[in-house]
């Protein structure tokens, strides 16, 4: 085993004394060098990371999820008015809100009133890319995957030109740790044109890295309740 390997496992937190991510620089670890070994330490690292994370979002008060929400809303709704005119004439697709997320259906109804095309994503086909279904308020919705509340099977299919991805934890340089299907990224590699996605989390869920694999995408823009967090690009 090299010494950068073992180094690795010790700032991973998966050798004795513990060491912890928040102490390794983002870059230390490079995308195009990986082995089994390291992989699967990296997997396991994510996977007490996302518990983590999930658990300290979900002590939240409802009082401090409907703040946040309010904040984010807010802060979209600007980015959304500074990068795209508003958005008319898009295809925005957001998320159902599920195990502490964000809270951004006003947002939704906002957008469908102003005549924006609003989609939701979900799972087709297992391990396949996601498809997006359009959504109205007056949308009756059915259990999907996972017991997601998701448009019905004869809601109109479309392509988002703007695509909301929910964040467990994120990065300065764009990176997203999700819930670990792999979904989005396995989205984002096919969809053509590629949309303009934008992260949505938790300020407090920032890490310093993920230790990002060949298949991570970076994110264009992540947004928190504090405003813009990371830009990966200019529109």
């Amino acid at each position: 085993m090299s010494d950068d390997f073992k180094s690795f496992r010790c700032q991973s937190g998966f050798s004795s004394p513990p060491c912890y991510a928040a102490e390794v620089a983002p870059d230390y670890f490079d995308p195009l060098a990986v082995d089994p070994e390291q992989a699967r330490d990296v997997a396991r690292w994510r996977k007490a990371e996302r518990a983590r994370l999930r658990a300290a979002r979900l002590a939240l008060s409802v009082a401090e999820r409907k703040e946040i929400g309010e904040a984010l809303t807010g802060h979209l709704r600007q980015v959304l008015q500074d990068r795209f005119g508003g958005a008319q004439g898009k295809v925005f697709s957001a998320y159902w809100p599920i195990k502490g997320e964000p809270d951004l259906r006003p947002l939704m109804a906002e957008l469908h009133k102003a005549g924006i095309t609003v989609a939701l994503p979900l799972v087709e086909t297992r391990a396949a890319p996601l498809t997006f279904r359009r959504w109205t308020p007056e949308t009756r919705m059915v259990r999907g995957d996972w017991n997601i509340p998701v448009p019905p099977s004869d809601a109109t299919v479309v392509t988002p030109d703007i695509a909301l991805a929910p964040l467990v934890g994120w990065t300065a340089e764009g990176y997203r740790l999700g819930y670990g299907g792999g979904y989005f990224d396995r989205t984002l590699a096919v969809l053509k044109p590629k949309p303009f996605v934008v992260g949505i989390g938790f300020q407090e869920a920032r890490l310093q890295t993920i230790y990002p694999q060949p298949h991570d995408i970076p994110l264009d823009l992540i947004v928190t309740e504090n405003g813009v967090q990371a830009i990966r690009d200019v529109v």
